[in-house]
């Protein structure tokens, strides 16, 4: 089982940026993808970016730009780099593994974003 922890969460004002962190612990061996989703108040989850065990990166249209998801494989971490943030980004983010088949998710960090 792996257990995910975010951090880097926090209130910034608009074109402001954040770096989220989100570290795994546990079975970490065969993490084959991790992603970042988030949820606005009143909204589906949704996908902000994905990064698979080999290096190739997805992103949602709305932040493909702006937003860069990479990984550290060593210290079993993965992070969301967050520039030029908008209003409309403001949500809670989560981190998400998939490891045999199986996806894990974390307990999510708020992103506010004023204009």
């Amino acid at each position: 089982q792996v257990r995910l922890v975010e951090s880097g969460g926090g209130s910034v004002q608009a074109g402001g940026s954040l770096l989220l962190s989100c570290v795994a612990s546990g079975s970490t061996f065969g993490i084959t993808s991790s992603a970042w989703y988030r949820q606005a108040q009143g909204k589906q989850r949704e996908l902000v970016a994905d990064i698979s065990s080999d290096g190739p990166t997805n992103y949602a249209d709305s932040v493909r730009g702006r937003f860069t998801i990479s990984r550290d494989d060593f210290r079993s971490r993965v992070y969301l780099r967050m520039n030029d943030l908008k209003p409309e980004d403001t949500a809670v983010y989560y981190c998400s593994v998939v490891r045999l088949g199986t996806r894990s998710w974390g307990q999510g960090t708020q992103v506010s974003v004023s204009s």
